[in-house]
């Protein structure tokens, strides 16, 4: 018997950096009424879905850095999400920036939890592959200082047992690194969510960036087949205080194919009835890892980190 799960993907246009947790909040909470409405038993929303996109901004004053994060999941200001997500009896992932002191010294990571049909968090994960600098670059209307805000996380990729299934995060940049639903692969994850803010024109080449939308499923779709798993990717999107970002939230199934996107670049639900016994097939056939895998040839995967050409 198939195991059904009905999953919608909440797409955020831009946050105004003037909106509070408040507006965003209720914003999400809109979706998660409209999620539940269509039957979804869980729905995924975007990276930092609290606060606009602070990354894009040299922040010097650390106050009002400090302003970005949560110091507690759920805080005074989420608590409503959770609450209706208990009373509508739904669950949820949601990124946010997270701020930790520990014994004295601040620790910033860039954070998803999934939070099950009673409210309660079941799985954290903190973002690894942290994209862009940590210092500003001369010439550029939006830097990218990610490095500079946060630290790369530390919690690798777990998955969780969860909605019936086994349930992997992810966020934005980790999307590109196939090390990223490997890991996962390996301990047969049955769906990846996954929360991105991808701005257009961040990497500075023009034939580049014309491929952002591409790329961006390109990956999500190579990381659901090649490791038989649904993946759920969620964007913040549209004109968010100048800066353009991607949208197409999708939610890919473990064949690789798209099976729902958004149309624009606002708040949007999408939705799948995601069937988590579709990637079985291709685990036991194309992708049988135990058959198939030869890990004593991959050595170089975890040994170096840069790409260095043999000798001449």
């Amino acid at each position: 018997m198939s195991r059904y799960l009905l999953t919608a993907s909440a797409q955020m246009g831009p946050i105004a950096k003037s909106e509070t947790r408040a507006d965003t909040v209720k914003r999400l909470i809109e979706m998660m009424r409209e999620a539940k409405g269509r039957g979804c038993e869980l729905v995924v929303f975007t990276e930092l879905a609290l606060t606009t996109f602070f990354p894009r901004w040299m922040i010097e004053d650390e106050a009002e850095l400090d302003s970005y994060y949560e110091t507690e999941m759920p805080s005074a200001a989420t608590m409503p999400l959770f609450d209706e997500a208990k009373k509508l009896g739904i669950g949820f992932y949601l990124g946010y920036a997270e701020l930790t002191n520990e014994n004295g010294v601040k620790r910033r990571f860039n954070t998803s939890i999934l939070v099950d049909k009673t409210g309660t968090i079941i799985g954290k994960y903190r973002k690894v592959h942290l994209p862009g600098h940590s210092e500003p670059q001369p010439g550029r209307d939006f830097q990218h200082l990610e490095k500079r805000y946060f630290e790369p996380g530390d919690l690798g990729f777990p998955v969780f047992r969860g909605f019936d299934g086994i349930m992997g995060m992810a966020i934005c940049n980790d999307r590109r690194w196939p090390e990223t639903y490997r890991v996962m692969g390996l301990q047969a994850v049955e769906m990846v969510m996954l929360g991105y803010n991808t701005p257009f024109g961040h990497v500075g080449a023009q034939a580049m960036d014309s491929l952002t939308l591409f790329h961006n499923h390109l990956s999500m779709q190579a990381g659901a087949y090649q490791n038989a798993t649904w993946v759920v990717g969620t964007a913040k999107c549209g004109n968010e205080e100048g800066s353009k970002m991607g949208g197409q939230s999708v939610i890919i199934a473990p064949s690789g194919e798209i099976v729902a996107m958004a149309c624009t670049v606002e708040d949007e639900v999408i939705t799948a009835r995601c069937d988590l016994d579709m990637g079985q097939t291709y685990r036991e056939t194309i992708f049988d890892f135990a058959a198939h895998r030869r890990p004593e040839h991959y050595g170089l995967i975890v040994d170096r980190t840069g790409a260095i050409p043999p000798p001449v």
